[in-house]
């Protein structure tokens, strides 16, 4: 897939600089949160895109396979565990000035087997879900990961230059079951 379509030619700073019609991913992608007990497992991403920052588990789609594959699929291959029950959370859809674009199919689950263990590529750690560290975090998680927790479902579309974000919308698509509430994050400002 290319985002030539929706971004040729095109100086992006804002969402209205691209044409979400017929906007395509360069990459679809799938993202992955675990919670058990009040806490949510997430990773220190060692190696790739957002390398450095704390995220859930997932990664690119292959082709032929289907998001709730993939994510499966990354779970194990990441953290030697492997995931059961996914529900579907959402929709990524980041578009970044340099040109690159990932569709992100968002999951959570609170069902899985194995001990998470570290990779190359993550480093897995257990946190209170009133305690993430968004700090540490893309700057949107913020926004988006209390919906995943509260059971809210979401389209998403996101304009980043590198890892700091300049635009974005986000718009309810129903609801899954809650898993409690949840502290609203201290950064709620994307200024």
């Amino acid at each position: 897939m290319s985002a030539e379509p929706a971004t040729a030619g095109l100086a992006i700073k804002s969402l209205s600089d691209v044409d979400w019609a017929t906007w395509k991913a360069r990459d679809p992608a799938t993202l992955v949160f675990v919670v058990r007990d009040g806490q949510i497992l997430l990773i220190n991403k060692k190696t790739g895109l957002g390398k450095g920052k704390v995220n859930g588990p997932g990664g690119k789609v292959d082709p032929g396979e289907t998001p709730e594959a993939c994510a499966i699929r990354e779970c194990q291959e990441e953290l030697d565990i492997t995931v059961s029950r996914l529900e579907f959370c959402g929709e990524h859809r980041f578009q970044f000035v340099d040109g690159y674009s990932i569709h992100v199919f968002v999951y959570r689950t609170t069902e899985f087997e194995g001990v998470p263990t570290e990779s190359r590529e993550a480093k897995p750690f257990w946190v209170p879900i009133n305690e993430i560290p968004y700090e540490k975090m893309w700057e949107d998680d913020q926004f988006w990961l209390p919906m995943v927790i509260r059971g809210d479902r979401f389209q998403t579309r996101w304009i980043f230059d590198k890892d700091k974000m300049l635009d974005y919308d986000i718009q309810s698509d129903g609801q899954n079951k809650s898993w409690g509430e949840i502290d609203d994050p201290k950064m709620w400002s994307n200024s």
